[in-house]
């Protein structure tokens, strides 16, 4: 099921998106649509994760000094 959304965009970015629809054969609804889905997911995304983070922080999880130490060593980070 779909819905409307009215948006408001500057003649600049508008121009783009038209350009960018004439260009892809597809109408500007449409990448208007994939790039918040894109954005939304995206966020979605981080947001989880920071909280999950932070969950496995205030559980006291958290990487010992020797495991940072070796995987700074790995990537060669952190050496003089």
């Amino acid at each position: 099921m779909s819905t409307t959304l009215t948006i408001r965009l500057n003649s600049e970015l508008k121009e783009k998106l038209d350009c960018l629809a004439d260009a892809m054969q597809r109408s500007k609804s449409y990448l208007a649509a994939k790039a918040i889905q894109e954005f939304v997911e995206l966020n979605d995304w981080q947001i989880r994760e920071i909280k999950q983070a932070i969950a496995e922080a205030d559980r006291g999880e958290f990487a010992s000094d020797r495991l940072v130490a070796e995987t700074f060593a790995k990537w060669g980070v952190g050496e003089d």
